[in-house]
């Protein structure tokens, strides 16, 4: 079978033989399923071809047609606590990720659920499965504690095997940080020396020696098989968690991938790129066909691509490129762990789940979240010629304006707690012999990345412990399953009762059905207000419906003041802003 998509710029061919592509041809054998998690770092709505985008990603546009699409699934506006949720089901705030690493407000500092890592009252999928015979793997980024003494490390939290970074980011070219910490002697010192410090990589909780000119998806991939291969011979079933860190910055891809993808960006500019992925995204019914066009030039905070000098533009094209180029290589690299599958007759009893961990990703050297220190870096380390964007001696982001822009239908990005930071692709292939109402099909349902591991363990048969899990007492998952709603036993995945709250930098919002109650400081580009948007219908939060259902917004305050109290949330000073510390806005325009 051949299956086509065409929009007004994007031709997407999937082809499928028989019960579609990577059909596995072994034999089913009554077994528990694996399982693969598969995290894209700073992944945005509209970054993959199914979701708007030029840029290709063929196998996960295979994948879509393989399971189910769901485009209105939540994480968080930020890496950490995202995974941290990932991997327990726990809201952040009760397993320490009330806020994250290096970014935490002063009135939360030191109190309980702000430790930013994750704490002991929490038991992870990856424990409990290699509890129940799977074989637990995870490479890539790991970013919930270990580093300088601070939490633990991937080997310590069920992972029989585990390779990669325990910080937020990395170089993909060599071992240079992304990331300075100024808490870090070590890395202090170079800073002096004005040179790069340099990222710790670990295997098993060992820090190793990461080899340089091999690019980080090519590592983390490798890494991946071989310990699945070694696996394989044991009869186990595996769990195998892979967290890329593309295409989170700084930009960096293979050559050969940038130059196809620049001269699209030079040409549609900021907001010709967000209009086309929107058209695209009703096209393909990634968001209602009567959504409403929010513009760029809307925000306050966003350039106009006209206003660019020639320099400004083919610098701003070559980032964007670049963006697009990481994409790509990760979708290639996610087929070759397809293919592993397919050819040792593995795939077809394999749970595969793709997700972002938030927006992408808005910072840059000017704009509302400049990043000082990686300015300093970007600026006085690397090279900051055109020519050499993508390659391990440059240090750049998309920045806010292409951020927007790429996510087509939504507003905001990484860090806020608007759409466009925490409405992210989510793929999910079930089992081949599980049941599943319609394999290729979109689902609008709500959904949160609690959710996920609940729903793994449930398609694995292991019970959550409820209480305790060896000898540490536990908090209670706030996750559901959603396999209930994948076999069509329930018509939503959640009810309205079965809300949501979340708490962030002092930005707080509740989704319970299909509605959203959200408030953002003004410390963080708000008005400090509460406001109310039916985030099914309307995806890009364009018409508040506050005035219009006043009690449903007052039902829902009254839901976040219950959730806070209950959790211990810490308010925060109204000016704190993550990035500067204080609320600059004539610095940040």
């Amino acid at each position: 079978m051949r299956q086509i998509i065409i929009s007004l710029f994007l031709i997407v061919t999937i082809t499928a033989t028989g019960s579609l592509a990577f059909a596995s041809p072994a034999a089913k054998e009554e077994k528990k399923p694996n399982i693969l998690l598969i995290v894209g770092d700073d992944v945005g709505f509209g970054d993959l071809g199914i979701s708007g985008a030029v840029t290709r990603t063929p196998s996960l546009d295979r994948l879509a047609r393989q399971g189910i699409t769901f485009t209105n699934f939540h994480a968080t506006p930020v890496c950490s606590v995202t995974r941290g949720m990932l991997l327990t089901g726990n809201n952040g705030i009760d397993i320490g990720l009330g806020a994250f690493d290096f970014s935490v407000a002063p009135s939360a500092a030191g109190k309980p659920g702000y430790e930013g890592y994750i704490t002991d009252n929490a038991v992870t999928i990856a424990e409990l499965l290699r509890d129940n015979g799977y074989n637990t793997y995870m490479v890539g980024k790991w970013h919930l504690g270990g580093a300088h003494g601070l939490g633990k490390g991937p080997s310590k939290w069920g992972f029989s095997r585990s390779y990669g970074i325990y910080t937020g980011g990395a170089n993909h070219w060599n071992k240079e940080v992304f990331h300075f910490d100024k808490h870090d002697p070590d890395q202090v010192e170079m800073v002096k020396q004005k040179r790069i410090p340099h990222e710790r990589y670990y295997e098993d909780g060992n820090q190793v020696e990461r080899p340089v000119g091999i690019f980080s998806d090519t590592l983390f991939t490798n890494k991946l098989l071989e310990y699945m291969e070694e696996g394989r011979k044991t009869g186990k079933p595996f769990f195998s968690y892979l967290a890329y860190t593309t295409p989170h910055a700084p930009l960096q891809a293979p050559d050969f991938l940038i130059d196809k993808y620049y001269d699209h960006y030079l040409e549609t500019g900021f907001e010709g790129l967000r209009k086309k992925r929107f058209e695209v995204q009703k096209m393909l019914g990634v968001i209602p066909k009567d959504s409403v066009y929010v513009s760029q030039e809307d925000n306050e905070y966003m350039r106009q691509w006209n206003n660019l000098t020639e320099e400004q533009k083919k610098l701003e094209a070559r980032t964007m490129a670049v963006y697009s180029a990481m994409m790509e290589s990760q979708d290639f690299h996610i087929g070759l762990v397809m293919n592993y599958l397919y050819e040792t007759g593995q795939l077809d009893n394999t749970l595969v789940i793709y997700m972002g961990d938030n927006g992408p990703e808005g910072m840059a050297d000017r704009g509302l979240i400049r990043n000082d220190p990686a300015t300093e870096i970007q600026y006085k380390m690397t090279s900051t010629k055109l020519e050499d964007v993508g390659r391990g001696n440059s240090f750049w982001g998309i920045g806010a304006d292409w951020a927007m822009a790429s996510t087509g239908s939504l507003q905001w990005w990484k860090w806020f707690i608007g759409e466009g930071g925490i409405r992210v692709p989510m793929l999910l292939v079930p089992p081949e012999d599980s049941t599943l109402t319609k394999r290729g099909g979109i689902s609008n349902e709500f959904i949160s990345v609690m959710d996920l591991p609940m729903t793994i363990l449930e398609y694995a048969g292991v019970e959550y412990p409820v209480k305790t899990y060896k000898d540490r007492t536990l908090t209670a998952p706030a996750g559901i399953s959603v396999k209930p709603y994948l076999e069509g036993k329930r018509k939503v995945t959640r009810s309205e009762e079965e809300w949501v709250a979340f708490e962030l930098f002092g930005n707080v919002y509740v989704i319970a059905g299909d509605y959203k109650a959200i408030k953002v400081r003004t410390g963080m580009y708000g008005d400090g207000k509460w406001h109310l948007y039916n985030i099914k219908k309307d995806p890009a939060e364009s018409t508040p419906l506050e005035s219009e259902m006043p009690k449903r917004l007052e039902k829902m305050i009254a839901i976040f003041d219950s959730y806070a109290k209950e959790k211990g949330v810490i308010e925060v000073e109204d000016s704190w802003n993550p990035w500067y510390g204080s609320y600059v806005p004539e610095q940040s325009k």
